[in-house]
This record gives structure tokens, sequence and C-alpha cells, in this order.
């Protein structure tokens, strides 16, 4: 027979393992921004430098002028690009976290089920009615959590598909105003 304590203990042993994976993911999602940010750094520096030097050389106006749309031009794409990086990178941790809450909680479901349908089978007689209960109560939550996952992707989806034309639209624009320079 398996016990109450060896169910939550197995219970217990699963949310540590998850703890551990959301602590490993989350220093994996940091390091990746934190190596995005030094690499970005390094970009812009080495930019600086570069723009310091081709601002040295100029000899007239119109140089200057071509060299000002040039340097605005190389700006705009680096600032479109980390950000670009950045939104997906901010994405792929999302869809991450996502999916370990989505296991998470599956796993706690079918926990707590098991728990329910052994704790029904030991109730003493006359608990049917707080059995069923509780088995509709723990239905309807793990029914409205469902509901609002499924929410809560389509609103992510919605989002993304804005942050993805909005992106696009900006890109467009530069592009745009790089010809009429």
């Amino acid at each position: 027979m398996y016990s109450a304590s060896e169910q939550f203990a197995d219970l217990s042993k699963t949310n540590y393992a998850n703890a551990v994976k959301l602590a490993s993911l989350s220093l994996e999602n940091a390091e990746k921004i934190v190596k995005l940010n030094l690499n970005t750094a390094k970009a812009v520096l080495a930019q600086g430098v570069h723009s310091a030097q081709a601002a040295a050389s100029v000899k007239d106006v119109q140089e200057l002028l071509a060299l000002r749309a040039k340097l605005t031009e190389a700006g705009v794409q680096a600032a479109t690009g980390y950000s670009r990086t950045l939104y997906e990178l901010s994405s792929e941790a999302q869809a991450e976290f996502s999916a370990l809450a989505e296991q998470a909680w599956a796993s706690y479901t079918k926990g707590m089920a098991s728990w329910v349908e052994s704790a029904s089978k030991s109730a003493p007689a006359g608990s049917d009615v707080a059995v069923n209960a509780f088995k509709s109560t723990f239905a309807a939550s793990t029914a409205a959590f469902d509901q609002f996952q499924k929410a809560t992707k389509q609103v992510v989806n919605l989002a993304d598909a804005s942050v993805r034309a909005a992106t696009a639209s900006a890109t467009k624009a530069a592009t745009k105003a790089k010809r009429a320079a």
C-alpha cells in the first residue's frame, strides 16, 4: 500500500527537481543576456574608436555630412540588431519557462489526482460528499488553470506578432531614411 507520506515525499522530490531546473534555466538565460551585453559593449567601443578616427580624417563639410549619415545608419542598425537579439533571447527564455511550468503543473496535477484517489479509497464511511466536493474543486481549479494558460499563450503570441511587425517597420523606416539621406 502506498501511504500518503510516501506520496508527499515524492511530490517534494519533484518540487525540488523543478526548483533546480528553474534555477539552472534562470542562470543560463542570465548568462546569455550578460554575454549579449558584453559583446554589444565591445562593439560599441570599437565603433566609437572607428567613428573618432573617421571624424579626425574629415577634410570638408560634404564628407562630414556623409560620415554623419553613415554613422547614424550604423547606430540604428546596431540598436535594431541588439533589440532583436534581446527580444529573441527573452522569447526563448519565456518559452523555456512556460514549458517548465507546464511540466511542473502536469506533474503536480497527476500527483494530486493520485493522492485524492488514494485518499478517497481509504476515507471513512459517510465522507463521500466531502471527497466528491474536494475532487470537484480540484477538477475545477485544474480546468481554470488550463484556460488561463491557453489565454496567456494567445496574448504572448499576439504580443510576439506585434513586436515582430514593429521591428520590421522600424527596419523599413531606417532603410528609407538611409535612401533619403
